[in-house]
């Protein structure tokens, strides 16, 4: 079983507390910053960040909305449901807009360089993975730390939210998960040109038959083919990416 604590960040901002897992065993392995969806840092985010440390990485799950407090920044029910989703969107919503770019940013310098300080983190690149707005923050610190950040990976994320010209500047090699509701194949069309105008290797696809937040199992989003086919995609990213830094 991956070892795990949880972790405080200083930032420009405060601290920010964060969920870190790793493998046992001792010794230093690559890391994955992981941005959650809204709903924040709870038991699947967990589960899967210990997952991805299971093959050999560290990762760390930040609260983005540390701003307002330590996760859970609002009370979840254990299974986001039909009847639910709507009375807990209500509350994140103004929590997600107050999270502007600028912000993003500064927290990503203060996420990288914690890591950087981390006895079990090895030197060398690090990947940033997302899912749903977290794809989005993803995205955004990928862009802004070319030299860095050597794997970028989206899951039903708006990852163009931002324009074209927010993908210049990304050197990771990326992959884009989408979900099928999220998008036509004729958005998925432009999405892919400009990722190829500003000269990002990427793949990006659409999971037949998803829902937006497909890979979240306490969630009625959740399809397990989608989340089998995100591990599909996303561990191989990182073998190949950061296999150097083993």
């Amino acid at each position: 079983m991956p070892n795990d604590k949880t972790l405080h960040i200083p930032t420009p901002d405060g601290l920010a507390d964060a969920y870190a897992a790793f493998p046992d065993g001792g010794g230093r392995h690559p890391a994955v910053l992981m941005y959650a969806d809204g709903f924040g840092i709870r038991p699947v985010l967990r589960e899967m960040a210990r997952e991805l440390a299971g093959h050999g990485y560290y990762v760390l799950v930040p609260n983005v909305f540390y701003r307002h407090g330590p996760a859970p920044v609002i009370e979840l029910p254990e299974y986001i449901g039909e009847e639910a989703r709507p009375a807990v969107i209500a509350q994140l919503m103004p929590l997600i807009e107050a999270h502007t770019a600028e912000r993003t940013l500064r927290d990503a310098d203060a996420y990288l360089r914690f890591l950087t300080t981390q006895p079990e983190v090895a030197a060398g690149p690090v990947a940033v993975t997302g899912y749903c707005i977290g794809g989005l923050l993803a995205t955004r610190t990928a862009a802004a730390h070319p030299g860095q950040v050597a794997a970028l990976a989206a899951f039903h994320g708006p990852v163009g939210a931002d324009g074209p010209d927010a993908f210049t500047g990304i050197t990771a090699q990326a992959h884009f998960g989408h979900a099928e509701s999220d998008l036509t194949p004729e958005t998925l069309g432009r999405l892919d040109e400009a990722l190829d105008a500003a000269g990002v290797s990427h793949t990006s696809e659409i999971y037949p038959g998803t829902a937006h937040g497909f890979t979240m199992s306490d969630t009625d989003a959740f399809d397990s083919t989608g989340l089998k086919r995100h591990w599909d995609r996303l561990l191989p990213l990182l073998d190949r990416t950061l296999a150097g830094s083993r």
